[in-house]
């Protein structure tokens, strides 16, 4: 894995703080010097996908922790309909990166192990800091391996309301290329927009969006996008199972 961060100089830096209660499910981090909330086994959110073309729903998922160890929090996801991908087990870092979820490849969802984790969020979440990553990653199922590159911006705080209510959030964006180059076909370029509550220590909303290009598919010098789903995702219910 290769990284470069870069923090304004003009805010202080801040440091990652850990505290151990009740066990290991009790991590928090501090981000801009407030906490995020920690995982528990049993915690569960549930989300509802608009297609963001039409504003139609797509479904919903459910996420729930279903067991978290010294490094890791396995998740139980499912869904209401194919089309969102199929009963799974995803795997996080403490801080919500991702060591195992699924991604888009050429408009199809692929699930992929990564060697390192995914850095969906690189504390702490400074407004203007930003990062660029590459880390490697299997699809388990066809054993392909792909280099996977995220730029990563920190874009500020917003307050917005979900279905599940108002929260105060910290707006994450992300450029990521998938590294699935196919013959003909372009790697997959996702732009992910994440609104990350501090108060659930995860996002309440999220939009993402893809597309690729199809050399095969070029006339007289012009090659035009394939545009792959626009999902939106919000939040319909948490559940959490902290007293």
């Amino acid at each position: 894995m290769s990284i470069s961060i870069f923090t304004p100089t003009a805010r202080p830096r801040w440091t990652h703080v850990l505290a151990s209660i009740l066990g290991a499910s009790a991590i928090v981090v501090a981000i801009g010097g407030r906490a995020a909330a920690a995982p528990t086994a049993g915690d569960t959110y549930v989300y509802r996908v608009l297609n963001g073309y039409n504003s139609e729903v797509r479904g919903q998922i459910q996420y729930r922790v279903d067991k978290i160890e010294a490094d890791r929090v396995a998740v139980a996801v499912t869904t209401d309909t194919p089309s969102l991908g199929t009963a799974r087990t995803e795997i996080y870092t403490k801080d919500g990166n991702w060591l195992r979820r699924p991604l888009v490849n050429h408009d199809q969802l692929r699930e992929y192990e990564f060697a390192t984790a995914y850095p969906a969020y690189v504390f702490p979440l400074d407004v203007g800091k930003s990062w660029s990553t590459r880390v490697d990653a299997v699809d388990p199922a066809s054993g392909r391996r792909n280099s996977v590159r995220v730029d990563g911006e920190v874009m500020g705080s917003e307050r917005i309301s979900t279905p599940a209510g108002a929260f105060d959030t910290i707006k994450v964006k992300r450029r990521v290329y998938a590294g699935d180059w196919d013959g003909f076909r372009r790697e997959t370029n996702i732009t992910e927009i994440d609104w990350y509550a501090l108060a659930l220590g995860r996002p309440v909303r999220t939009e993402s969006n893809s597309g690729y290009l199809d050399l095969s598919r070029c006339g007289r010098g012009v090659c035009r996008p394939i545009r792959g789903d626009w999902n939106v995702t919000e939040l319909v219910e948490a559940k959490t199972a902290k007293p």
